[in-house]
């Protein structure tokens, strides 16, 4: 018995996702989004503002596959590496801006570095 190794890893063609579940992808999405923005709105301490803003590039991500799997079609996914590849950088410069600053003020208070000196 010979198999089509091709046709046995494609496998069957994925049904579209049905309007309720995109809306729950879509909302659970927005839910981590708002919730990344108020904490990074509210909140002062530069880490903590830092991990708001990984969560809603998180929140995007999720976004983006929702709709690319609703469309049946791998944009979205495409554009996810991309956004992961940005969250990296961003967490890197990021994370080394905070130590710096933290070895200048010993704080990581955003409001004391409100005014800064030139």
């Amino acid at each position: 018995m010979l198999v089509d190794i091709a046709t046995m890893a494609q496998g069957d063609f994925p049904e579209p996702m049905t309007g309720l579940t995109l809306m729950h992808y879509l909302m659970t999405s927005g839910l981590l989004f708002a919730l990344g923005l108020v904490g990074f709105v509210t909140r002062r301490n530069l880490i903590i503002m830092f991990l708001c803003t990984e969560l809603m590039f998180q929140a995007a991500g999720i976004a983006l596959i929702a709709f690319s799997r609703f469309h049946l079609n791998h944009t979205g996914e495409t554009f996810v590496i991309f956004v992961l590849t940005i969250a990296a950088a961003e967490a890197a410069l990021a994370l080394a801006l905070v130590v710096l600053l933290f070895r200048r003020k010993e704080t990581l208070d955003a409001s004391s570095w409100a005014e800064l000196r030139g």
